[in-house]
């Protein structure tokens, strides 16, 4: 991979190097066209009724979201809110489309038109195939950590998430997850997804996720709208022109500094 040699001259013994979920997902075509999706009579119920009045009222409260994100679920556009919904049910199941966004680790965020970017099937081995390429260009003893942004929670030793994660101490608890992280205020990162190379504990894993998303900022936005605003466009009329005047960072270094 082009992007693991431009990073590997760069690396040091001991180094994490974290790499976005989404990145890696585009890079391997593993994205969606929703406006060709045809949503069910499900996917439109979870559209108009579960998104725009149980989230948009009640789980809005409850997961103290912000007024502008409740407004937004409120006023949820149902064509592609209902395209959207299929395809979490087609990819994350029933349980998993309950979420309001990321289901599944599905994502739409920093993409254009209508495309949506797919979790990695087998991320641990993608890692494994990065690191076996990294090691080809320069051998040193680094670990590759792949992220998404969606939140993991933490109480004391006790880390919960919504997606589906390799990291062992991380359990997959989908809604509850976040409904419970939100709502109880715990403290959220970003989810490390897989790694390989030297290992990590999951506060440690954890605490690099965190430090990356720090550093990689949230490029066009944090969500669809988010996006759409900066650009001043609809919400399915960002471009891939208009997305190159951003600057992205789906590689982020983390090293460790010692006394």
């Amino acid at each position: 991979m082009t992007i693991t040699y431009g990073a590997a001259s760069r690396l040091r013994a001991g180094d994490i190097l974290v790499l976005s979920e989404k990145a890696i997902s585009v890079a391997m075509g593993r994205i969606v066209d929703e406006a060709r999706i045809k949503p069910g009579m499900t996917a439109r119920i979870l559209a108009r009724f579960w998104v725009r009045l149980f989230w948009g009222y009640v789980l809005a409260h409850i997961c103290r979201l912000s007024t502008v994100t409740s407004e937004r679920l409120r006023s949820l556009p149902l064509r592609e809110g209902a395209a959207h919904k299929q395809l979490a049910l087609s990819r994350a199941g029933f349980l998993g489309a309950l979420r309001h966004g990321s289901e599944g680790g599905i994502d739409v965020s920093n993409l254009p038109y209508s495309y949506a970017s797919l979790p990695l099937e087998r991320p641990d081995e993608v890692a494994k195939n990065i690191l076996e390429a990294l090691r080809r260009a320069n051998p040193v003893d680094v670990t590759i950590l792949i992220v998404d942004s969606d939140k993991t929670y933490t109480w004391h030793n006790v880390h919960i998430c919504p997606r589906s994660t390799t990291i062992r101490g991380i359990m997959k608890l989908g809604l509850l997850a976040y409904v419970v992280g939100r709502a109880f205020r715990l403290r959220p990162r970003s989810t490390p997804v897989a790694l390989a190379g030297k290992p990590l504990s999951v506060e440690e894993a954890l605490r690099a996720a965190a430090l990356a998303n720090k550093a990689r900022g949230s490029g066009s936005g944090r969500t669809a709208w988010d996006m759409a605003e900066r650009f001043g466009v609809g919400l399915t009329e960002v471009t891939w022109e208009l997305l190159t005047k951003i600057r992205h960072r789906p590689i982020v270094i983390v090293r460790r500094i010692f006394p």
